[in-house]
């Protein structure tokens, strides 16, 4: 990069989660590197307790965007002078040593164009974990190496590290064509990033992701439409092929088909199976399109 010093900025899109939001920039006041920039995009002005998260990082700077992650993603990258920037879900929690690591990680390998991290606990796969839960798994994580960097197809959004440099030189950008959630966006965002450099999985970089069901979600038929939608749009890109597309279509059909007879309760099976089915009706009438969630 042709400097020492590598400027960090850790960027959180936020909908609907004000005080899990304090609490997850509260926590974050424990890492060893502390970023150079830290930035917050709420979906909606009330999303944030601007005097809270201030009050516990005093170098936060909210960041005005549209709503959905792709467009709050885009906004913080555009209000950023770092290096790398670290995106976190405002439910992840970060071992204290996350953000050093990334630094050393970035500063070693000049070809790492995106990291994303070990997720030690995931609550998005059941009904979520509580902030005291997600504190404790944190603190019990004993692992101390070894530590690996592999290669991976993409990074996971919820702790995605990226490289601004190709970013700015190349105009890449979340797709704001996936609204809302914008299923499947760190996915799109990955593979362009990969025709510069290497997308990598480093197990140094730990936390715990909360995956939050109480609020800031989409509700099941949108989401379920992005689940068949967002694939086939990314493929027709060119950023995902074929088995790909279909492998996961599928597992989410049949998912969705067969819990809907006893749903969990944190998870609205039924909307998302309607959903499903209404991308799949679209996509045999060639009307699919991802931003028809919006009139949903």
């Amino acid at each position: 990069m042709g400097k020492d010093n590598i400027t960090l900025a850790v960027a959180i899109a936020t909908a609907g989660r004000r005080d899990i939001l304090t609490e997850t920039v509260a926590l974050m006041s424990n890492q060893i590197r502390q970023p150079d920039e830290f930035l917050i995009c709420p979906a909606r002005f009330e999303d944030v307790d601007v005097e809270g998260v201030r009050g516990h990082n005093d170098v936060v700077q909210i960041v005005e965007g549209a709503v959905g992650s792709s467009h709050q993603r885009n906004a913080m990258i555009e209000a950023s002078n770092a290096d790398v920037m670290v995106f976190f879900d405002d439910d992840f929690l970060p071992s204290p040593s996350y953000l050093a690591e990334v630094e050393a990680l970035f500063a070693a390998d000049p070809r790492v164009m995106v990291a994303t991290g070990h997720v030690i606990a995931d609550g998005a796969l059941g009904p979520g974990l509580e902030m005291e839960q997600g504190r404790a798994i944190l603190t019990q994580d004993t692992f101390r190496g070894p530590y690996s960097v592999t290669p991976i197809f993409n990074g996971y959004g919820c702790n995605m590290a990226i490289r601004l440099a190709p970013v700015r030189s190349h105009g890449i950008r979340f797709d704001e064509n996936l609204p809302l959630y914008a299923w499947l966006e760190d996915v799109d965002f990955s593979r362009q990033m990969a025709a510069h450099g290497n997308v990598v999985h480093a197990t140094q970089l730990r936390g715990v992701h909360l995956g939050t069901k109480k609020a800031g979600r989409s509700p099941g038929r949108r989401l379920g439409y992005s689940q068949i939608a967002n694939r086939i749009y990314i493929q027709r890109k060119g950023n995902m092929n074929v088995f790909q597309v279909w492998d996961g279509n599928i597992r989410n059909l049949c998912a969705n088909l067969f819990k809907s007879l006893n749903p969990e309760p944190w998870v609205d099976r039924r909307g998302r199976l309607s959903g499903n089915l209404m991308a799949l009706k679209d996509l045999i009438t060639g009307k699919l399109d991802p931003k028809k969630i919006l009139d949903l």
